[in-house]
């Protein structure tokens, strides 16, 4: 398993690397940059209800199956994992009364893909091969700091899909300008609370596959942000000239 695991990580890192010098040059074909010579196309909330199950099913898989099935440690970390994904994946899609657009199939298969790769890797570091740890981890720093910078990300990010989707009534797919929360500083403060979650996820484990999973976070959301942001800018000319695309004040 170590040899796979190894070899699975590193190719994870060189996608990490080439993700956002693609995303450049091509948007992912979902949402509002959605476009015709992709495929076929799932219902919107058909299609992210499958991919994102997996995120919530790989991890707890690998937990099921692993010696530290017992271990309360294991639990608080599953449960912290599962606490984004349950409702990324059973909640967030059924919010608001806007309808969603369809998704191509191959976007949602890679989403597939990546998910099931990524929970993988976390699992097997968090219930297999990490250093034991009692539970005097969870008065330790790295777990109280990356404890707290994940819920703050959450915050953000939940609000922000607050925001955004009450801004659309039953059955309207437009878009409009958001304002209030994170939208006072950031086009895309969504994307923003999902990388900050990831950090402190990584530092609350203290794990080498959870601080590559933020750091793949960030390359794949902060292109996307920054696509978002100049949409935005060229689709409203009364924009906010004050915000930047993801990171406040600076990007």
């Amino acid at each position: 398993m170590e040899l796979i695991y190894s070899w699975l990580f590193r190719v994870l890192v060189v996608v990490t690397v080439v993700v956002p010098i693609a995303l450049r040059f091509i948007n992912a074909p979902y949402g509002k940059f959605i476009r015709q010579g992709w495929g076929p196309k799932i219902p919107g909330r058909v299609a992210w209800v499958v991919m994102e199950s997996f995120a919530v099913f790989t991890i707890l898989t690998v937990f099921i199956v692993s010696p530290r099935v017992f271990d309360p440690l294991s639990v608080v970390f599953l449960l912290i994992w599962e606490s984004h994904y349950v409702y990324r994946t059973f909640i967030f899609p059924f919010r608001g009364k806007g309808s969603r657009r369809a998704m191509p199939a191959p976007v949602m298969s890679m989403a597939i893909l990546f998910n099931i790769w990524n929970g993988f890797l976390n699992g097997v570091w968090l219930f297999f091969l990490s250093p034991r740890r009692d539970l005097d981890w969870l008065s330790s720093w790295p777990f109280m700091i990356g404890l707290l910078v994940f819920l703050l990300g959450m915050v953000l990010n939940q609000h922000s899909d607050h925001v955004l989707l009450k801004l659309r009534k039953a059955g309207d797919s437009g878009y409009y300008i958001p304002y209030g929360g994170g939208y006072r500083w950031v086009s895309v403060p969504a994307y923003l609370g999902e990388i900050v979650e990831w950090l402190g996820f990584a530092l609350l484990t203290f794990s080498p596959a959870g601080l590559l999973f933020a750091c793949f976070t960030a390359a794949n959301l902060i292109p996307r942000a920054v696509s978002t942001h100049q949409w935005y800018l060229q689709r409203f000319k009364n924009y906010p000239k004050e915000r930047r695309a993801v990171i406040p004040f600076i990007l």
